[in-house]
């Protein structure tokens, strides 16, 4: 199918320090473009695939499952790590999660993690009823555009596909039971007014990882898609320091 307008991965090359970006669950590369672009700008060598059944039509997540989208990423890690001495990982809502589960298993070769309302599990009920739900419907309304920034949109799907929905919960499962292997330096953004992932993700964040370098950073004036929001640039300056401050080498 063809690639929406304004979701095609990107990639920039830098230094020898570099980011590898991980865009939400029905979203694509574009909400993770701007601060790409900034890393970008401050010397750091970027990278955000577009994942697996993301950013075509919403009826082709249903043909994907979390093992995928991670597949993506970890590949995307392994390539950026060729060029890089070192790497940090960041990501947005489920973008959060498959950083956190590269850290997990990747250890050393994930020098830290820069955050943003990343999603770990939900409250909402209706969620117990995904396994009968998901052989019945194909999807329901979708998640995608909260955003309190007047004028800004993001390029995701408008429906939630449930199979794909479903498989998430299971990644949940599987990140949220390793979470003990977590020891890199973190840094996580929080919007306190977030319509998609409710506090519980960032208390089982906090709370389940042995970093003991973390930070957490709340963003006043942001819905969930904050680095479309109107905090974005608390995000971008925040993380180029944030990881200067951590790496190794010398950013530019």
């Amino acid at each position: 199918m063809p690639i929406m307008l304004g979701a095609e991965p990107f990639r920039h090359e830098g230094g020898r320090v570099g980011v590898l970006l991980c865009h939400g669950f029905t979203g694509s590369p574009q909400s993770l473009r701007p601060w790409g672009d900034h890393l970008a700008a401050n010397g750091l060598s970027v990278a955000c695939p577009r994942l697996p059944g993301h950013g075509t039509r919403w009826q082709d997540m249903n043909d994907t499952r979390w093992p995928d989208w991670y597949g993506e990423v970890d590949r995307a890690l392994a390539t950026l790590r060729t060029g890089c001495d070192e790497v940090f990982v960041g990501g947005l809502s489920m973008g959060g999660t498959l950083a956190i589960r590269l850290a997990e298993e990747h250890g050393a070769a994930v020098a830290g993690l820069v955050l943003v309302n990343p999603s770990l599990a939900t409250e909402r009920w209706d969620v117990k009823l995904l396994p009968v739900l998901s052989r019945v419907l194909g999807s329901r309304p979708g998640v995608a555009n909260d955003i309190k920034k007047a004028g800004s949109r993001e390029v995701a799907y408008d429906r939630l596909p449930l199979k794909a929905a479903l498989s998430l919960q299971q990644f949940w499962s599987a990140t949220r039971a390793d979470l003990h292997k977590v020891d890199q330096p973190v840094l996580t953004f929080r919007s306190t007014e977030d319509h998609v992932v409710e506090p519980l993700s960032g208390r089982l964040l906090l709370e389940g990882i042995r970093s003991t370098d973390v930070e957490e950073r709340v963003l006043e004036d942001s819905y969930h898609v904050a680095t479309l929001d109107n905090d974005a640039p608390t995000i971008f300056t925040g993380s180029v320091e944030w990881i200067r401050a951590h790496s190794r080498r010398t950013v530019d």
